[in-house]
């Protein structure tokens, strides 16, 4: 069975920082692209970051350049999101998925995992 579980989230400060983790079993990880997503209460999943199967590629979210880094380990079959000077905004369920398709829609990702929760606030 497809798994992606996501781990790292919590509470932080505003302009603190968080790596979520996102570790994959049961694919051939390597072959596909991965993507981060996130849902804020009563708003629509929003995509935040993409990186593609060799990990030469990355996309982001306009709200979140320069301050996310996405990034990839094949070997390890994981998949990370550096987050640095964290806003109120940035307060959602954060769930990490993986495509076999080179896109940052998040309606063409095939597998997902169950989502974790960052909440930025003092």
């Amino acid at each position: 069975e497809v798994q992606l579980v996501e781990s790292g989230g919590g509470l932080v400060q505003p302009g603190g920082s968080l790596r979520l983790s996102c570790a994959a079993s049961a694919f051939t990880f390597s072959t596909y692209g991965l993507g981060w997503f996130r849902q804020a209460p009563g708003k629509e999943r929003d995509f935040v970051a993409a990186i593609l199967r060799d990990g030469g590629h990355l996309y982001y979210a306009a709200s979140v350049e320069g301050r996310f880094t996405i990034s990839r380990d094949n070997a390890k079959n994981t998949m990370y999101l550096e987050m640095n000077d964290l806003k109120p905004e940035d307060t959602a369920v954060y769930y990490c998925a993986a495509t076999s398709r080179t896109t940052t829609m998040g309606e063409f990702y095939d597998y997902w995992g169950p989502g974790i929760q960052v909440t930025v606030s003092s």
